[in-house]
């Protein structure tokens, strides 16, 4: 029996209009341009602005210029992934939203949380369903507005986020391309240095948590740093040996945007050149979930059909994983 695969087979991203350099920051909290890109790497982020807009717009946005690119009708998809730690609403999924903005009625469609791995994990898990033979055309979003989770008092935190959207198009092949395959792993008691103390379950939202500025992103630094160096490269590592690969054999390294350090220390461990390695942290800031895509789609017109692409990703959780794929069409 011939075997299945699941292609890329386009992308498309976007981003809001409004910047927030570090010069803008310099005028909000105790930071400079040099602290923050000495220890960041970033120089800017996109920030949605407007009243009741949310992850959702941006993202149907990104899957609309999708369906343009393609050439395909929304009618033609069969499923749809959403990876956000910045739904809409705590219900329903913002991928239903986004199906329902657009137009997407003959799919289901929900939403996969992983922080920032959440991306490399919903690309897996969707290429799974294509895999099976049954679904022909599957969406997978990375999405988030970070900037309605960061508070803009903390220097530590507010530096590192911006906001955006990607989608891309898996569809089944029965070429040697597509998700080649994948290694992910995950320990739990890593969510103290990394997580948002209130609004779920455990502390619903009160005039307490409010006021204590509980319903921002918590992150110990220095901890996550350490954690995310080691073990990103580590997983990166650990699939390339399961696949007999090394440094030559990869065309391009696309790492999870979070930190320029984290960035090139996977790099050197993984042993593969800064020219290799798609990075764009300085534009964009960390976008969690969009991080990945938005690289894809930005280098896009620089990978050929065949080219060996890792991706890897660090989060919350803590989650963190690397994906083999080998890219699936040429520049057009």
């Amino acid at each position: 029996m011939t075997k299945i695969n699941a292609a890329i087979t386009a992308i498309h991203s976007y981003l809001p209009d409004n910047v927030l350099t570090n010069k803008d920051l310099e005028q909000m909290v105790d930071t400079t341009d040099e602290w923050i890109t000495t220890r960041t790497g970033i120089k800017e982020r996109r920030i949605l602005k407007g009243k009741g807009v949310g992850t959702s717009d941006m993202a149907a946005e990104a899957v609309k210029g999708l369906l343009e690119k393609r050439g395909i009708g929304p009618e033609e998809i069969d499923m749809l992934v959403c990876t956000t730690v910045t739904p809409d609403m705590k219900f329903p999924a913002t991928a239903n939203v986004i199906s329902d903005k657009t137009g997407i009625n003959n799919a289901f469609s929900y939403d996969l949380n992983a922080a920032c791995s959440g991306f490399i994990y919903g690309l897996v898990t969707a290429a799974n369903f294509v895999e099976l033979g049954k679904y022909k055309k599957v969406v997978v979003v990375g999405a988030d507005k970070m900037s309605s989770i960061v508070d803009y008092t903390d220097r530590q935190t507010c530096v590192i986020f911006g906001d955006g959207a990607s989608a891309l198009l898996l569809e089944p092949t029965t070429e040697d391309l597509g998700v080649m395959g994948h290694k992910f792993e995950t320990d739990g008691s890593g969510r103290v240095h990394l997580h948002m103390k209130a609004g779920g379950s455990v502390k619903p939202p009160s005039h307490e948590t409010i006021d204590a500025r509980e319903h921002y992103v918590y992150q110990e630094g220095q901890a996550v740093f350490k954690f995310a160096v080691t073990n990103m490269a580590d997983v990166t590592l650990a699939l390339m040996k399961e696949n007999n690969l090394d440094g030559r054999d990869i065309s391009w390294l696309v790492p999870h945007q979070a930190n320029m350090r984290i960035i090139e220390a996977t790099a050197r461990r993984a042993n593969v050149p800064m020219d290799r390695v798609m990075v764009n942290i300085q534009r964009y800031g960390n976008t969690t979930n969009a991080t990945i895509p938005l690289c894809l789609w930005e280098y896009e017109k620089q990978m050929k059909k065949g080219d060996n692409i890792i991706l890897t990703a660090f989060g919350g959780g803590f989650t963190w994983g690397a994906v083999w794929l080998k890219w699936a069409y040429d520049p057009s």
